[in-house]
């Protein structure tokens, strides 16, 4: 199973390509392949949004669901899942932590 993650051009955060081709700012929208058509045409989506120059580094994410939730399986997009890593009040998980709160 596959996502596309790529950095909006305009701020730099980090999306996923959702449903409808659209990009969504939270990693459980994305759209998931399960297969190799499908996954060809994400990356195509993906590519496109690259020429179009609305987001930059698109990358296939090889993911996996647990517990209902997409998790990326390298390290790295799972950093980028839940933004910068160098404090927890700062980024995604920041807005996480907060929205759980409310």
């Amino acid at each position: 199973m596959k996502i596309v993650a790529a950095n909006r051009l305009t701020d730099g955060e980090t999306v996923w390509l959702g449903a409808g081709d659209r990009w969504v700012d939270t990693i459980d929208a994305a759209h998931v392949a399960k297969d190799a058509e499908d996954e060809a045409r994400i990356a195509a989506a993906g590519n496109a949004a690259l020429s179009a120059n609305i987001v930059v580094d698109v990358t296939l994410v090889d993911v996996e669901i647990v517990e209902g939730r997409i998790l990326p399986k390298r390290l790295r997009e799972r950093i980028r899942a839940g933004g910068p890593s160098i404090h927890p009040e700062i980024g995604k998980q920041a807005r996480d932590a907060a929205l759980s709160a409310a």
